[in-house]
């Protein structure tokens, strides 16, 4: 935003505004015309500061996203590596859940062969992949998770509780229920 107008910065604040408030409504299917009416600015003028609906749902997200990644940093001193792991990806599902719109966004980044220091972008995905790989990589280099478990591997799964229960009535309790499923097991514990 820096070297901008002072009028094209009270648009790009106003659009943002207008555009968490859309989203928090109706998701990631926000209509970026409605954004651009009820901020009082043309569909020309969201487009030339969010190109893409990627674009906007990654600038309403990233204060999420950044908290997520402080979360990870924090982790990593955590002494159980698994129990660290686990914790920020229950984190990630909590807010896939609260944040409509979220889950949608992490949808659109398909798994890369780079490795996480080099995925490019600054995409929602590829700053938690930065985030969270070396809590994975420790968790692997302890032995505490399955081996060859990837970073999208658990993207997925957040992902795809978070969609699974974002129409139950209370869908926080449903992904908490899912996600502790998923941890333990189908196998009762002997």
């Amino acid at each position: 935003m820096t070297g901008q107008r002072s009028d094209a910065r009270r648009n790009y604040s106003r659009i943002l505004a207008v555009a968490e408030a859309e989203v928090a409504r109706h998701g990631a299917a926000a209509s970026l015309e409605q954004v651009a009416r009820t901020a009082g600015v043309g569909s020309a003028t969201v487009r030339r500061h969010f190109p893409t609906r990627q674009a906007l749902l990654e600038a309403v997200f990233q204060e999420r996203i950044q908290v997520l990644c402080e979360r990870a940093d924090e982790l990593i001193r955590a002494d159980d590596s698994r129990a660290a792991l686990l914790d920020w990806l229950h984190d990630l599902v909590r807010y896939a859940v609260s944040a409509r719109g979220l889950a949608d966004a992490l949808t659109y980044e398909p798994p890369t062969d780079a490795p996480a220091d080099h995925a490019g972008g600054h995409s929602c995905g590829a700053v938690l992949e930065a985030a969270a790989t070396p809590l994975l990589r420790r968790a692997l280099r302890d032995e505490a998770v399955r081996p060859g478990v990837t970073f999208h591997d658990l993207l997925t799964l957040a992902v795809g509780i978070a969609l699974a229960t974002e129409h139950h009535a209370e869908p926080a309790v449903q992904a908490d229920r899912l996600f502790t499923l998923t941890v333990e097991g189908l196998s009762p514990s002997r």
